[in-house]
């Protein structure tokens, strides 16, 4: 399997990023790839954040909300979904399967033994991270889920003309694309989620990840997405926090209305009037009430 590596030298002095990386390099299901995550705030802490980003992001999307959480005593952790970010980077679409990035992510939750999570998710963060639970129930106790949903099988046409869109840019401007939703974005900041990707070889994911979503009853990851949607209907315990880019015109208000009522016991959303898709870039508000909710602030 060919595998690219971006250059460290690709991610010095971004805005906002001036945390340590950490890399595994023998998750079973990454085949040898190593994979980058960040770990901020105390290793002993009693709860954990667990922040997994989405296509075509990466932990940068996080910078926000890290900090609020780590000043609040949590512990951080946001890997890089394999293929993204700091993380190895197959040069083979046809790497990416939803079964494999998901048991990538039970096996990182297992290495390093996390317990108490508090699973904060977002777009791909969500279709994988909210089928983990089911799975490691006495390992989460806490959501904070943001413009997202269930891969069950059924797609809007929303993400249908999304998905045409992603189709036609192999070579996606990753900054561009997060800019256009958050005009006050910075060139620097933009440019850093360029950071990862010197050129279209080391976007395998990004074009990968829209095809990815179950289209379908039968489609790889429908059947574990209806089971993770009984689990969060039936069987959630923990408490539930939702915020909502209102701006996002795929993952907006009628589908996280949807999803809230599949999440047992979930309270009305923070709405981010201005908020986009990507709506962690106003994450820093959303950390603070989210703490607040659960009284960990």
């Amino acid at each position: 399997m060919t595998a690219l590596r971006t250059p460290d030298e690709r991610f010095q002095n971004l805005p906002g990023y001036a945390f340590a990386p950490h890399y595994l390099e023998n998750l079973p299901s990454a085949q040898g790839l190593r994979l980058h995550y960040l770990d901020e705030g105390p290793a002993d802490a009693a709860v954990t954040a667990l922040c997994l980003h989405g296509n075509p992001s990466w932990s940068y999307l996080y910078r926000h909300m890290i900090p609020v959480f780590a000043a609040a005593g949590l512990r951080v952790v946001a890997p890089d979904l394999i293929g993204f970010g700091r993380s190895d980077k197959p040069a083979a679409e046809a790497w990416h399967q939803f079964d494999r990035h998901r048991q990538v992510l039970l096996e990182f939750v297992d290495q390093l033994d996390l317990q108490n999570v508090l699973l904060v998710c977002q777009d791909w963060g969500g279709l994988l991270g909210l089928t983990l639970p089911p799975a490691l129930p006495m390992r989460f106790t806490r959501l904070l889920v943001m413009n997202t949903t269930l891969g069950t099988g059924e797609v809007t046409e929303g993400f249908r003309q999304w998905r045409a869109y992603s189709n036609s840019q192999p070579d996606m401007a990753v900054g561009k694309l997060l800019a256009r939703g958050k005009p006050d974005m910075t060139p620097a900041e933009a440019a850093a989620y360029d950071a990862p990707y010197p050129d279209a070889a080391f976007k395998a994911a990004l074009r990968r990840f829209p095809n990815m979503v179950p289209d379908g009853a039968d489609a790889p990851g429908a059947a574990v997405s209806r089971e993770a949607a009984a689990f969060w209907r039936q069987q959630w315990q923990g408490e539930s926090f939702m915020a909502v880019g209102m701006k996002d015109p795929v993952l907006g208000p009628a589908a996280m209305a949807a999803l809230r009522e599949t999440i047992r016991g979930c309270p009305p959303p923070m709405e981010i009037a201005e908020g986009g898709h990507f709506v962690q870039e106003w994450g820093a508000p959303i950390a603070r009430a989210a703490l607040a909710h659960f009284k960990l602030g």
